[in-house]
């Protein structure tokens, strides 16, 4: 009997783990060097600067190094945990690519395909040229969005944040303020773009209008469709748009940091409550279910037998999709573009960081990190409750796990 309860116990600590679990020096990393990566977010959250990290080092395939740091809610007292669970943000953006490219596989859809094919409340659309938010000038876009033009940002779609024109005036629509994702689209369609389309990379909301394209297309409600397709497949037993009761003591508070103490983010509008499954933001998760999806990516498209995507359509996923612009990146630098759904680095040199051309991921809001290096065969992720979005601390990450490497 004894012997039995022993195997059930195994059993289901094997089942517990993300991937296989391995060791540093085995997967090529050096334990010392991995050792500064821990002291900084010891240090972080020692010194209440950070209320709590989680990080997560896989290569070939195998958990090379799996920590929590601080408290995933300090007036509770409760610790950060390895299966605690986060509001991901916009790691959601890479989930919802996925689902499009499914689509894309069963021949439902193509990139070149104008968007208003599927949802007509984004045809005839205007592109803000001059004026004010009370008397803006607009001209006819110059061609219809493209599936492939939200894919990659270069919709003429942004985010209702700055201080021009069509910010404000996306927040006048009260943009999020709907009961679903039709009625969402519905508002996108009556304001005005900020770029005629394929003209200029602008961060924007065309993930959570692929959400919209991804129902209408396969005509079941869009978190279903990701569930099923997705999150079961892999097992993300944790990864959801509407996080139930019975999980709610696992879930991090968000902190920010004001005069020397961490407090709740001032006026974060918190959508993920909303019922609303935005594909650009809406996704709840642990660091060991985003760890599988990575793996899968990494692996081609499969992981543990379940093939979610083709090898082809991952290699297509992770190509610079801008290379036909002015300027085919992202960033000042010119050291990475964007693909389908996340960032991919083109040149090693320009962006003066550790890495590797190739490199594909993204991050959330709240201070949560992806990266998977094909060349090296590694998944980094980092995963804080923190806002605003603090890229040096997400940029020192990435040297201190490139700089364990030594093999």
């Amino acid at each position: 009997m004894r012997i039995v309860i022993v195997l059930v116990v195994f059993a289901g600590l094997l089942f517990s783990q993300p991937l296989p679990l391995s060791t540093p020096e085995k997967e090529g990393f050096s334990s010392e060097r991995l050792a500064r990566l821990h002291k900084e977010f010891q240090k972080l959250t020692a010194e209440g600067k950070k209320a709590g990290a989680i990080v997560l080092i896989a290569r070939n395939g195998k958990i090379a190094d799996w920590r929590s740091f601080g408290h995933r809610d300090i007036e509770a007292g409760l610790p950060m945990e390895k299966d605690t669970i986060c509001r991901i943000w916009s790691m959601t953006k890479i989930v919802t690519s996925v689902a499009v490219l499914q689509l894309l596989e069963e021949g439902k859809l193509k990139l070149s395909d104008p968007v208003h094919m599927y949802i007509p409340e984004l045809k005839d659309l205007k592109v803000y040229q001059s004026g004010t938010a009370d008397n803006p000038v607009l001209v006819p876009a110059a061609r219809p969005i493209t599936i492939k033009h939200l894919l990659t940002h270069t919709s003429g779609l942004t985010y209702p944040w700055g201080d021009s024109a069509v910010p404000e005036l996306y927040r006048r629509s009260k943009l999020f303020d709907v009961a679903n994702l039709k009625e969402f689209a519905v508002k996108v369609g009556q304001l005005p773009l900020i770029a005629h389309p394929g003209d200029k990379y602008e961060y924007g909301i065309n993930i959570d209008i692929l959400g919209y394209l991804v129902q209408v297309v396969s005509d079941i409600s869009f978190d279903q469709f990701v569930q099923k397709r997705i999150l079961e497949p892999l097992k993300m037993k944790d990864t959801t748009f509407q996080l139930p009761a019975a999980k709610q003591s696992r879930l991090a508070k968000t902190y920010a940091l004001k005069d020397g103490k961490l407090v709740p983010p001032p006026q974060v509008v918190d959508l993920t409550d909303r019922g609303v499954p935005y594909g650009g933001m809406g996704l709840y998760s642990t660091i060991g279910d985003y760890a599988r999806f990575g793996q899968m990516l990494l692996n081609g498209g499969q992981l543990d037998g379940v093939r979610i995507l083709s090898r082809k359509t991952v290699e297509l996923m992770t190509a610079n999709h801008l290379n036909h612009m002015s300027k085919p990146s992202i960033d000042s630098d010119g050291s990475d573009g964007f693909g389908l759904g996340g960032s991919v680095r083109i040149d090693l040199a320009k962006g003066a960081r550790l890495g590797s051309v190739g490199t594909f991921g993204w991050s959330g809001a709240a201070t949560t990190y992806f990266s998977m290096d094909p060349k090296e065969k590694t998944l980094a992720l980092l995963f804080l409750q923190s806002m605003p979005f603090d890229s040096p601390t997400l940029d020192k990450f990435s040297t201190l796990f490139y700089q364990a490497i030594a093999d």
